[in-house]
């Protein structure tokens, strides 16, 4: 079967649902077609790892409605063949979709364990959350391998259910390389309160899956059994269809300030695009929610005329039992100064992340409300340093 659309998206995520709005704002005939990966239209993705597991939201609820735009879902389907000079996209059921204008939001893949089973997940989708569910029942011993983002969100989660959680990591400490060395061994002990089994310091080698549960075979020579495991190891950016049809791939489809591709008929966003950071001055590629969904509405303007940068500052959001933070622009521990401002320490403060007398990052820890100060502060030239940036953000 063939399609013809004046905008077709590949992707079925938080991205392809704000361009599908973005559009439909600038275009209100124009024919939009999607092709999504997923069997689910687009929904919401944080609350797999927060608000779902509260008990106070179901599924339905994180559908986020995208039909309402007057779009044609193809779901369930895999962009395979991106023909550039005839405008042609091929799925996996041999379908054809012809395009005047085209984004690739085709996101990112997690990775994952070295072992498979039906109770070992790679943490990322709906399906996956479902299929944690089963098993991460009240009582039920899971196994989380990784510090990181999700890892940490997943381990709260899952204690605050009911279940006994193991987290497995190969870092110090909960978020190690993000956080500054005395606000993640603070984590650590945090979270031992809280009931969590931590095993820092080692990574998963092998591994068992059964009908009845896991064995992780880990690099200190133990073994951790659980009903359980869900990794939250990060991701990969899906590129294989940009690969395919040429267009430049470093770090994700490589797009300028515009989320341009090379090709002028061609937008990349979300997780999958590599773009250049004006404020920070390089290129990043960004896999939180906010960027999700403000990339996605400024590729969707583009595609329906309008031509201007993309200039948001990278944002996300984390709740790690009762603290809970906002972050704008670079965290990186390793590589940049860190400067810390506590009211409280580890329980509410802003943390700084500097480079040359830039601020080029900010933790904002459980202060509230100053994100846009935030952005203000990444954007000016300074010079900053630790004396001038104590009064900067109020901290409540």
């Amino acid at each position: 079967m063939e399609h013809s659309y004046e905008y077709l998206i590949i992707g079925g995520g938080m991205t392809a649902d704000a361009a599908v709005g973005a559009i439909r704002e600038r275009d209100p005939e124009g024919r939009i077609g999607l092709i999504g990966a997923e069997r689910e239209p687009p929904y919401e993705r944080p609350p797999l790892s927060k608000a779902l597991w509260k008990g106070d939201k179901e599924v339905a609820s994180i559908d986020l409605d995208t039909r309402r735009h007057r779009v044609d879902m193809h779901l369930g389907r895999r962009a395979t063949a991106l023909h550039r000079a005839d405008k042609t996209v091929r799925d996996d059921q041999g379908d054809t979709y012809r395009y005047d204008k085209l984004l690739l939001a085709t996101g990112a893949r997690a990775r994952t364990l070295p072992f498979e089973g039906e109770r070992v997940i790679a943490f990322r989708t709906q399906d996956d959350y479902l299929r944690l569910r089963r098993f991460a029942v009240e009582g039920a011993h899971v196994a989380v391998v990784g510090g990181g983002f999700i890892g940490a969100e997943l381990a709260a989660s899952l204690t605050d259910a009911g279940c006994k959680v193991s987290m497995v990591f190969p870092g110090d400490a909960i978020g190690a390389g993000r956080f500054s060395d005395g606000l993640a061994d603070f984590l650590n002990d945090y979270y031992r309160q809280r009931g969590v089994d931590l095993r820092p310091g080692v990574k998963v080698e092998d591994g068992k899956a059964s009908d009845d549960g896991v064995s992780l075979t880990l690099s200190d020579g133990s073994t951790l059994t659980a009903d359980v495991a869900a990794a939250g190891l990060g991701v990969e950016p899906e590129t294989a269809l940009a690969e395919q049809a040429g267009l430049m791939v470093d770090n994700g489809i490589v797009v300028d300030a515009r989320l341009r591709t090379a090709d002028p008929a061609i937008w990349a966003a979300g997780d999958v695009a590599c773009f250049p950071s004006l404020a920070l001055g390089h290129r990043r590629r960004v896999e939180h929610e906010n960027a999700a969904i403000s990339m996605g509405h400024h590729a969707g303007c583009g595609m329906a005329g309008e031509d201007r940068a993309y200039t948001t500052q990278p944002f996300f959001y984390s709740d790690l039992f009762d603290l809970g933070y906002e972050a704008v622009g670079e965290l990186d521990a390793r590589r940049l100064e860190v400067v810390e401002h506590w009211a409280e320490p580890y329980r509410r403060g802003v943390t700084y992340y500097m480079d040359g007398g830039r601020v080029r990052g900010v933790l904002l820890w459980n202060v509230w409300g100053q994100t846009d100060a935030a952005a203000e502060l990444i954007a000016a030239p300074g010079p900053y340093d630790g004396d001038n940036l104590r009064h900067r953000i109020p901290m409540g």
